[in-house]
């Protein structure tokens, strides 16, 4: 369905075409979302940055997700109740994952953004990005954090989700914008051509591009009074 992470990115940009002038904010999961907003931010002329959301894993199973977490001015943690019960997680056990997963994220930020503060989006119309959404436990996480600090609308869009998930997450955002939702979903890298692990290195890159393209002057600014005066009227 999409070649690349950065196919599916310049597709989905087409879709939120309409968002352009009201000057939004991209923010990507990383790694993979990263590709995927930094195509859309580009598209956008809209910055572009991270919320990084870490999965909570059961004991001795930890590929098993019992929840996430994410971290910014107010923390949010999203659990599965259900299966918590069903296979009894201790509290303390619970409590050291959230508190072991905050300080993996907050590694994570200082890496990817390497000193530079988050953007912010109080007030502003924020599109929140990934590669595709499975469960959705992470990006939901993602969504009820970021509604916490008062964006004026939040817009989840993503290349390929399934249906049932989509419509779990309507509730979390003002609007979602889904190109794909294949009845048969069993992973998201069944979509992809290449859907190749996106590293740490790819992300500090992506970003830096992203950044030095918002602060870039525009070339009419770049140019000195003395050019301007030269410049042939019409």
């Amino acid at each position: 369905m999409f070649k690349s992470r950065s196919d599916a990115g310049r597709r989905l940009a087409k879709a939120l075409a309409r968002y352009k002038d009201d000057h939004p904010v991209v923010l990507a999961l990383p790694r993979g979302g990263v590709p995927v907003g930094f195509e859309v931010a580009k598209a956008l002329s809209a910055p572009l940055d991270i919320i990084v959301v870490r999965k909570l894993g059961a004991p001795g199973q930890h590929e098993l997700g019992i929840g996430a977490v994410v971290d910014g001015d107010h923390p949010q943690t999203v659990l599965n109740e259900e299966l918590l019960r069903r296979i009894d997680v201790p509290k303390s056990y619970l409590e050291a994952e959230i508190l072991r997963e905050l300080e993996e994220i907050h590694r994570r930020q200082q890496t990817y953004r390497k000193g530079h503060p988050p953007v912010d989006p109080a007030g502003r119309i924020v599109i929140v990005v990934d590669d595709g959404i499975a469960t959705g436990a992470s990006i939901r996480a993602a969504l009820r954090g970021l509604r916490k600090l008062a964006p004026r609308r939040l817009v989840l869009a993503v290349p390929v989700a399934p249906a049932e998930t989509i419509e779990s997450l309507r509730a979390e955002v003002d609007e979602v914008v889904c190109l794909a939702t294949p009845p048969d979903f069993f992973a998201i890298g069944q979509y992809y051509d290449d859907f190749r692990q996106t590293s740490d290195a790819q992300v500090i890159e992506l970003l830096d591009k992203a950044r030095n393209r918002v602060l870039a002057p525009s070339p009419l600014a770049a140019r000195s009074p003395s050019e301007e005066s030269k410049a042939p009227s019409r």
